[in-house]
């Protein structure tokens, strides 16, 4: 899609299929369905905007909708300073309010993603978005011209489930591909696989992408909280038993 972008496509979006090599659960499937669009001349806080007067068309009322910073999260639920924070400091939290998770293998960047995930997220109610993530958690977002710390990154929440996960699009190439190295750079000190450079993407931000905002939706999790049903199973066509004339 950003490849089409910089060939002058205009904001676009698509409705698709996508996989991962995931466990299944109440709110995971390996297949699922994802909105993905791109609105040009936006940033991430229009992009916020726009996904409010979206989900409350659907909806059928005006909604109310909670906006805090990723650092502000850390701050007020469990009273961490992300500035100032160490290593021990995030895994003792995590031991505290995590059950069955060995610490010592855990990495600052593992701490804060439990954090959020199964802490402070679970202390939210109805729609919130997170926004302005630490940089190194944003490889595709452009960093926050008013604070370098920090990347024009969002995710929306309902409750403790994530929906969705958008950015202030990085157009620039080289920043791109230096942050694609920079990535591998910590997955190889982490013991993980690199992750091979997707050259035709670079190229297409060299072309020239607009300036834009993006974001990825689920709409399977969204149809969830639309029918207030508690598993994603029960949104799933493919999950779905034939219906048989008769019965």
């Amino acid at each position: 899609m950003k490849r089409l972008l910089a060939e002058g496509s205009g904001s676009i979006f698509q409705i698709c299929h996508a996989f991962r090599d995931e466990e299944k659960g109440r709110r995971h499937h390996p297949e699922f369905t994802l909105l993905e669009w791109y609105s040009l001349g936006f940033d991430y806080v229009a992009l916020m905007d726009q996904m409010e007067q979206l989900i409350n068309e659907l909806f059928g009322e005006s909604l109310s909708y909670t906006r805090i910073s990723y650092f502000e999260c850390f701050q007020r639920y469990l009273g961490l300073d992300l500035q100032r924070a160490s290593l021990y400091d995030f895994r003792a939290q995590v031991s505290e309010h995590v059950a069955g998770v060995d610490v010592l293998q855990l990495s600052q960047a593992d701490c804060m993603d439990l954090l959020i995930s199964q802490v402070i997220g679970k202390q939210f109610s109805g729609f919130t978005f997170v926004y302005d993530y630490p940089a190194e958690q944003a490889s595709l977002a452009r960093i926050s011209r008013g604070n370098p710390l920090v990347a024009e990154r969002f995710e929306l929440f309902y409750r403790d489930m994530e929906l969705a996960n958008g950015f202030t699009e990085l157009t620039h190439a080289a920043e791109q591909r230096a942050r694609f190295e920079q990535d591998n750079q910590f997955r190889a000190e982490s013991g993980l696989t690199p992750y091979p450079v997707d050259e035709d993407f670079l190229q297409a931000l060299e072309q020239g992408l607009p300036e834009c905002a993006g974001v990825a939706l689920g709409l399977d999790r969204l149809l969830m909280v639309l029918l207030q049903l508690d598993r994603l199973s029960e949104v799933l066509v493919l999950d779905t038993q034939p219906v048989v004339a008769g019965t």
